[in-house]
């Protein structure tokens, strides 16, 4: 049976990689919720959430509520927080959504993924209110001017938007506002239209081109004279004054308007990078969820998301401002910090889903081959356990990829990062492993089951994302004629490795990272890998510490390349130690006090050290033999007690 035909969603099916808030269309809306996988993590958050929500539903007239409206989502990029901030949005909607035939609410993707009947009515409660939720990315709605009311200014025309109002131009939005409240919005609207035969909500944002007809429509609809409508068209931008207490006040009336049980909750994706570091926005940020929290009695909700945990935004502030930010805590008593801990039960579920017929044919060949696997996937010199296939059910869920592959790829993303090897957009959450194991499932998707997804194939999914240093090494050594395909792959996997300080390049870890097939032969692998070894390490491409291998970058190989070429004799060698031992670890020192006898032995320059035959490895003195020009056994020995103390002591 092929690979690809193992599972029950299609291995080369587009799968959206970045969730956008103002992307709606039916097909990411139902990718979206149709493969949302609840881990272990997010249905603690779930729970968490919808507690503090359902609290506040159950217990409208209670006071406290008013303080309970804030939460901040956390987490590292890439960590799926966007996705999750989105689900809400869809759940807290409940909308009817349609894709290919099929129709279902919001809430009916998740009947089968929460298995708490509990947790599932407090999702059902919330949802039946219908609360208006408004999405959106800040910095996508920000304009350019800077300032403490950047955040009011967004909150302000996203609330607009929602109402059908303008969002480019407060002032406009207000007089419809005005109108609106009259009850002549729509009699406005027909009455530009009679005048200019446009539509109003396609005119308003260059309205001032049409400030005659704008004021004639709006003297017809308020009945006021034209002298009027001309005064306040002319001086709405500049009387118009938004200030938080006004926002509160317009967001109560809309509640009012709807009910006493209504709510709206404003969902903010990536404000802790909006804010960054200026201390003004984030007061600002608390103002507005505080106010909003007291004037509406607990029925606006503010529900952000941020890289950073609140804590590390208010720290990195406090260095530089003095300010008390434990209110700002106070205000988002729900904190909900994602950390990708469990992106295997994610890519279990959404990529390596087994179809029912399958599964039996997989759980056989786990019982025949179980204790090869187990030998096959052995590490040595490791700093973290590295796991292995459980049982035949471990190997149903992963199969054709290896447990350790989803802790190892977290690390290579991660410890890559920090090397500054790649950009820090290449995330080491969801979205861009569930990326690597779809690349490196399809390079494998039409072999035959019995293959196994060695480490390389990994390295196509982060190659867009590398400086173009490190790849330009690898890219040239495809094109070394004195190289094989396979040595490019082994290059590949040492890149990978460089930076993962939990597993070693040794030839025992580098045959189980090229393991290919089930049934492959590690020996003949690892006499394949050791030749690949010798002709990488000839081309300076790599470099033997120990038993260690290591990929060389371009500037790393020019560096190791010169000491190659440097030619020195065993004299220039012991002049160079000698100078080294004497200037710059002794210090001038040219005495020493021999213990058994108390003589006082002077120590120079002519009593130079030598190699031994195991030579210089690494800069370790312990290779090196102490050898003194004096000739009594007494003088050896005192020559040989004081390179011993210093080298104890840490003179040398």
């Amino acid at each position: 049976m092929l690979i690809k035909n193992l599972f029950t969603r299609d291995i080369f099916r587009s799968i959206i990689g970045v969730v956008k808030a103002h992307q709606l269309d039916d097909f990411a809306v139902w990718q979206e919720l149709d493969e949302f996988v609840i881990t272990k993590e997010l249905d603690q958050h779930f729970r968490k959430f919808f507690s503090s929500y359902t609290e506040a539903i159950k217990n409208p007239n209670d006071p406290a509520m008013a303080g309970n409206i804030g939460v901040w989502i956390s987490g590292l990029f890439g960590c799926g927080k966007s996705h999750f901030l989105k689900v809400l949005s869809h759940l807290l909607r409940n909308r009817q959504h349609a894709y290919k035939g099929q129709s279902r609410h919001a809430v009916e993707f998740f009947e089968d993924k929460i298995k708490d009947a509990m947790l599932f009515g407090d999702i059902k409660r919330s949802v039946s209110s219908q609360p208006d939720v408004i999405l959106f990315n800040i910095d996508s709605k920000a304009d350019n001017q800077p300032g403490r009311d950047a955040i009011l200014n967004v909150f302000l025309k996203v609330f607009n938007e929602m109402l059908g109002y303008s969002g480019d131009h407060p002032h406009i939005a207000h007089m419809e506002r005005y109108l609106d409240g009259k009850g002549k919005l729509t009699q406005f609207h027909k009455t530009y239209s009679r005048i200019t035969g446009t539509d109003w909500l396609q005119q308003r944002d260059v309205y001032e081109f049409n400030r005659d007809e704008v004021v004639q429509a709006l003297s017809e609809t308020l009945g006021q004279s034209r002298e009027s409508a001309e005064k306040w068209i002319d001086n709405a931008e500049s009387n118009f004054s938004l200030t938080v207490e006004n926002l509160c006040k317009w967001v109560k009336d809309y509640l009012d308007t709807k009910g006493a049980n209504h709510r709206l909750l404003f969902l903010v994706d990536e404000v802790g990078q909006f804010i960054g570091t200026d201390s003004g926005l984030m007061l600002k940020l608390q103002t507005i969820t505080e106010d909003l929290g007291t004037v509406c009695r607990g029925r606006a909700w503010v529900v952000v998301t941020s890289q950073e945990d609140i804590d590390a935004v208010l720290g990195e502030m406090k260095k530089k401002k003095a300010h008390d930010f434990s209110k700002i805590q106070g205000r988002f008593k729900t904190r909900l910090s994602l950390s990708s801990a469990n992106v295997d039960e994610v890519i279990q579920s959404r990529l390596l889903c087994k179809a029912d017929d399958v599964k039996g044919e997989l759980e056989a060949l786990y019982v025949q081959k179980g204790d090869i696997l187990k030998h096959q996937l052995s590490f040595t010199n490791v700093g973290m356990t590295l796991k292995p296939y459980k049982d035949a059910d471990d190997f149903v869920k992963n199969y054709p990829f290896a447990p350790y592959q989803f802790q190892l790829i977290q690390k290579v993303f991660e410890a890559i990062r920090k090397a500054g090897a790649t950009g820090l957009h290449l995330s080491r959450g969801e979205r861009s492993i569930l990326d690597a194991f779809q690349s490196a499932a399809q390079t494998v998707a039409l072999d035959q089951v019995g293959v196994l997804v060695p480490l390389y194939e990994f390295y196509p999914s982060i190659e867009s994302f590398l400086d173009t240093a490190v790849k330009r090494t690898i890219d040239q050594a495809g094109t070394n004629t004195s190289l094989e395909p396979f040595d490019i792959h082994l290059l590949q996997v040492l890149f990978l490795i460089r930076y993962v300080e939990e597993i070693k390049g040794n030839v025992d870890n580098l045959v189980t990272l090229c393991i290919d097939r089930i049934d492959c032969d590690r020996l003949a692998l690892r006499r394949r890998i050791e030749a690949s070894l010798l002709r990488l390490e000839k081309e300076t491409l790599i470099s033997l510490s120990g038993d260690i291998y290591f990929f060389l970058s371009n500037e790393e190989r020019d560096i190791n390349q010169e000491i190659k070429n440097v030619i020195l004799n065993s004299g220039e060698e012991s002049r160079l130690l000698g100078e080294i031992l004497y200037e710059d670890v002794l210090r001038g020192l040219r005495k020493h006090r021999y213990s058994a006898n108390g003589m006082d032995l002077p120590t120079t320059a002519s009593a130079m050290v030598t190699p031994t035959a195991t030579g210089w490895t690494g800069g370790c003195w312990s290779q090196w033999s102490p050898h003194c020009t004096t000739t009594t056994n007494s003088s050896r020995r005192a020559a040989s007690a004081f390179w011993t103390a210093a080298w104890r002591t840490g003179r040398c």
